[in-house]
């Protein structure tokens, strides 16, 4: 059998690009095609096979990629898999766009639509710092997209959504059927420390959705010690307007993260997101997750058990949650042999298996739907 990876862009470390990474490390000899590549963030791909389109040659391209966005959906279509039996598509974009003959099978793993096309689009432009001409003609390009996104989606043979709340989103904007499969967390990387420190911990990509806004709001009024490692386009404003009880870690290793996730009183998640790993990663250290009750988190977070959820996203909530946070309460065991159901092993195994079913079934032209498949290996 071969197989081809499909991911959106190499240009910032994330949720996504971990699956990637796992589906690599499941097929090491898989070649991968992304619309361009930051080579110095991703070591873990030092040795794969990596292809890039025509706009990896743009000399702004890793920092202003989303000045192109209107070729993308072109790049996208100019790779070439007439070659391979299955192409397995990581996307919450473009990848899954790919033109593939009749006698391959496309399984996109999609992390979700597309926000800025479809759940989050009037936030998107309304945040946007641009200038006026260029917030004028966005919608038209939205429109666009749109119509190139919902087409794209019709080339997938099998789609397997990250979590219920995008298998939602696939039947609702693109009226198809999905099954779930968690991402995977490397378990055995985190761990659970002899003892945890006074401070709470919050990080992850520093961009607007993601509220940690509302996190420093409350932190500012709490005076408790609070750590924030990532970076994104929101740090300076973010720094503006902490107090000193609030430190900015920057970017972090994974053992760093490993050791200040083991060691903090709680992980505070105060966004709504499609998954959610690093939430997952704290329970593998055996730490509580204080998490909005919207999204991933609803799915992956036990109320009470491996973590509290806050139903009203504002600093008020959060406030009282954290004000009467006793850690005691929580056993640090329980939470990470939790956690192990989302482990790496279990993952890999799980697509390896539906892939190459799905690959047998497409050769014998059996029609089994996705559910048949799914039901057997997805954890």
């Amino acid at each position: 059998m071969k197989i081809a990876l499909v991911h959106d862009y190499l240009v910032q470390d994330g949720g996504a690009e971990r699956v990637l990474h796992a589906f690599h490390k499941t097929w090491p000899d898989a070649p991968i095609y992304v619309l361009f590549h930051d080579k110095n963030k991703f070591s873990q791909f030092k040795k794969a096979e990596i292809h890039q389109s025509f706009l990896h040659f743009l000399p702004f391209i890793k920092k202003r990629y989303r000045w192109v966005l209107p070729l993308m959906p072109i790049a996208t279509e100019q790779y070439d898999l007439s070659n391979f039996d299955v192409v397995l598509s990581s996307t919450s974009a473009f990848a899954k766009g790919v033109i593939t003959n009749p006698n391959t099978v496309h399984i996109s793993y999609c992390h979700t639509p597309t926000r800025y096309l479809w759940t989050d689009t009037h936030d998107y432009i309304k945040n946007l710092k641009s200038n006026f001409l260029v917030k004028l003609l966005l919608p038209k390009l939205i429109h666009k997209l749109r119509i190139w996104d919902k087409q794209s989606a019709d080339r997938v043979d099998y789609f397997i959504a990250n979590s219920h709340t995008v298998q939602k989103r696939i039947k609702t904007f693109y009226q198809k059927e999905s099954e779930v499969l968690y991402p995977s967390v490397i378990c055995d990387d985190f761990y659970i420390s002899e003892y945890v420190g006074d401070y709470f911990v919050t990080g992850g990509r520093l961009v607007q959705y993601k509220r940690f806004d509302l996190v420093i709001q409350t932190f500012n009024r709490l005076g408790l010690p609070l750590k924030i490692f990532g970076v994104g386009p929101e740090i300076k404003k973010l720094k503006k307007m902490s107090k000193s009880n609030i430190e900015f870690l920057g970017r972090i290793s994974d053992k760093e993260k490993a050791k200040i996730l083991s060691k903090a009183q709680a992980f505070i998640h105060p966004q709504e997101e499609d998954f959610g790993i690093t939430p997952i990663e704290s329970m593998a250290s055996g730490t509580p997750v204080i998490a909005y009750a919207k999204g991933g988190a609803t799915e992956t977070v036990i109320d009470k058990k491996t973590g509290i959820l806050f139903d009203t996203q504002n600093w008020e909530s959060l406030f009282d949650i954290i004000l009467h946070f006793d850690r005691s309460t929580f056993s640090s065991q329980e939470i990470k042999a939790y956690a192990n159901k989302f482990d790496n092993k279990k993952f890999s195994n799980a697509i390896q298996k539906f892939v190459n079913e799905v690959n047998n079934n497409h050769k014998n032209n059996l029609k089994k739907t996705t559910k048949d498949l799914v039901s057997k290996y997805m954890v």
